[in-house]
C-alpha cells in the first residue's frame, strides 16, 4: 500500500484506476444527468424484465434453478417467487434481455442494465440500501460496462463474442463491490475473478442460450464480489495483462477508451431505448417500413406483393440481420426478412410480430429471398435506405437517417412510461405499473430501495 496515495501498487494501472473508481467515487460527484439516465434505464429495465418473466426461456431457466436455490432472499421479477441472490440476479437479467427489448449503448450495441440492475436489487433485498446508494453503484456499475466495450471493439463482437455477456460481468462486479462496500484492493479482486467468469458468444443470438450469457454476467458478478469480501484474490493485471482481459478478447485494445475522462464523461448518459423488440440495427427499417405503408402504400399489405426489397445501411445491418427462414419468434428478432414481412402485414412492430405466432404465418416468409444488403461504411449504424419495389412495378423509397429510440431521436420519459405500462400488461404479472413507475422516479429519496422489488414480485405462475 502507498501510503501517500492510499492506492495497492501492487496492481496493473488500469485495474487500479477501475478499482478506485468502484470503490470511491462520491455519490455528489456523479452529475445530475447521470442520475436521471440511470432512473430512465431502470423504467426500462422493469418494463422489459415483467415482459419476459413469462417467457418460456425463463420457464425453463426457473424450473432447473429451483433445484439449486439456496434460500429465498429475492424477489424472481413478475413470477411471484424468491430465490437466493445469484439465482434471483440471473433470471432477472435473463428476463430483461430475453426479448432484445432492452436499452443499448451505441458505441458498443451493449444492453448495459441487464446484467447490472438485477445485482443492485437483488443485494438491496438482503441489506439496508439507500435509493441513492443503489443508483450509485448501478451508474458506476454501467459506466465500467460500458467502457470496457469501448476498449474492446470492434474486433471483439466481430470474433464473436456476445459483449452485453461479456463487458456485463464487469459492471455486475463493480456495482455489487460497491453496494458491499469493498476498498479498492478488493474490488480489483473482483474484477479479476470477474474477468475469469467472461463469456457468451454471437452464435447464440436467436436461441435460448444467449440468455444464459446474460444471467451469468450478472451471477458471476455478483459471486466475483462476494468472493473479493471474503478474501478471495485476484491477478495484479486481470485487465491489462499480457493474458489479461484486454489483450486476450481484443485484436487492437483501446485502453484509454476505457479509462479516459473516467469520471468526467458519462458513458451512461448516452443509452438509448428501444421502440420494437428486435435487433437494434433493424429499427431504421421498422421506421421505414412503417412510415412507407402510412404515407405511400396500403397500410397493411400482402408482402406477396413485394417483387423486391432494397436495404443500404451500415454493414451491421446486413451482418447482423440477413437471416432469411428463421424459424422461431427469437430468431425473428434479428431478421430484416421478417420484419419488414411484419411491418407489412400488420402495419406495427410490437411483441405480437415477432412471436412464434407470427413466425408461422406463411405469409412472413414471402420476402426470404427478395431482400437484398447494400453496404455503407458512411451510413451511420441508426439510419437506412429502404426501397420497396412491387409486383406491379411501382417504386417506394424512404430514408431514415435517425431510427426512434436512437440518439438523435430519443423516446422520451413519458414515451418510457408508456412502454412500461405496455409490457407490463403484456406480461400478465398482476404487477402495477404506476407504483413502479413512482418509484423509479422517486427512488434518490427512498431509504429502502429493495422495496421497490415488491411491486414488480408478480403473483406465481400457475
Amino acid at each position: 500500500m502507498n501510503p501517500s496515495t492510499g492506492q495497492d501498487d501492487r496492481f496493473g494501472p488500469i485495474t487500479r484506476e477501475l478499482a478506485r473508481f468502484g470503490a470511491q467515487w462520491r455519490w455528489e460527484d456523479i452529475p445530475e444527468q447521470a442520475r436521471h439516465e440511470a432512473r430512465r434505464s431502470l423504467l426500462n429495465y422493469f418494463a422489459v424484465a415483467l415482459a419476459g418473466a413469462s417467457d418460456p426461456t425463463i420457464d425453463i431457466a426457473a424450473g432447473v434453478f429451483a433445484g439449486f436455490s439456496a434460500g429465498g432472499q429475492a424477489n424472481v421479477i413478475g413470477r411471484g417467487t424468491r430465490t437466493d441472490i445469484l439465482h434471483a440476479a440471473s433470471l432477472n437479467a435473463m428476463a430483461a434481455n430475453v426479448f432484445d427489448y432492452d436499452d443499448t449503448h451505441p458505441a458498443t450495441i451493449i444492453h448495459p442494465t441487464a446484467p447490472v440492475a438485477p445485482v443492485v436489487f437483488a443485494l438491496a433485498q438482503t441489506r439496508a440500501v439507500s435509493g441513492a446508494r443503489l443508483l450509485q453503484a448501478f451508474v458506476l456499475g454501467a459506466e465500467v460496462e460500458c467502457r470496457m466495450g469501448n476498449a474492446l471493439t470492434p474486433s471483439h463482437y466481430a470474433r464473436g463474442w456476445h459483449i452485453t455477456s461479456t463487458c456485463g460481468v464487469f459492471g455486475a462486479a463493480i456495482a455489487a463491490a460497491r453496494l458491499l462496500g469493498l476498498d479498492a484492493r478488493h474490488t480489483a479482486w473482483a474484477l479479476g475473478s470477474a474477468g475469469n467468469q467472461t463469456g457468451g458468444l454471437v452464435e447464440t443470438l436467436g436461441t435460448m442460450a444467449k440468455s444464459i450469457a446474460v444471467g451469468n454476467a450478472a451471477r458471476n458478478g455478483l459471486l466475483s464480489a462476494l468472493l473479493a469480501r471474503a478474501g478471495y484474490a485476484g491477478p495484479d493485471q486481470p485487465i491489462e495483462g499480457p493474458r489479461g482481459v484486454l489483450n486476450v478478447l481484443s485484436d487492437a485494445p483501446a485502453p484509454d477508451r476505457l479509462i479516459g475522462d473516467l469520471g468526467r464523461r458519462w458513458e451512461l448518459c448516452r443509452n438509448t431505448y428501444k421502440p420494437y423488440p428486435c435487433g437494434v440495427v433493424l429499427h431504421p427499417v421498422i421506421d421505414a417500413v412503417l412510415a412507407l405503408a402510412r404515407e405511400s402504400m396500403p397500410s397493411t399489405m400482402d408482402p406477396g406483393r413485394v417483387a423486391r426489397v432494397d436495404l443500404t445501411g451500415h454493414p451491421l445491418l446486413r451482418q447482423r440481420t440477413d437471416r432469411p427462414g428463421v424459424r422461431s419468434g427469437r430468431e425473428s428478432q434479428v431478421s430484416a426478412q421478417h420484419a419488414i414481412a411484419v411491418c407489412l402485414l400488420h402495419g406495427r412492430a410490437d411483441l405480437a410480430e415477432f412471436s412464434d405466432a407470427a413466425v408461422a404465418d406463411p405469409r412472413a416468409h414471402a420476402l426470404d429471398t427478395r431482400v437484398h444488403f447494400h453496404d455503407d461504411e458512411t451510413c451511420a449504424a441508426d439510419a437506412v435506405e429502404v426501397r420497396i419495389t412491387l409486383q406491379d412495378g411501382s417504386s417506394h423509397v424512404r430514408r431514415v437517417e435517425a431510427a426512434r429510440g436512437s440518439a438523435g431521436n430519443p423516446l422520451t420519459d413519458a414515451d418510457l412510461e408508456d412502454k412500461l405500462r405496455r409490457l407490463c400488461a403484456h406480461g400478465g404479472t398482476g404487477c402495477d405499473a404506476q407504483a413502479i413507475i413512482d418509484g423509479v422516479w422517486g427512488l434518490e429519496a427512498a431509504t429502502d430501495a429493495g422495496a421497490l422489488m415488491a411491486h414488480a414480485a408478480g403473483r406465481p405462475r400457475a
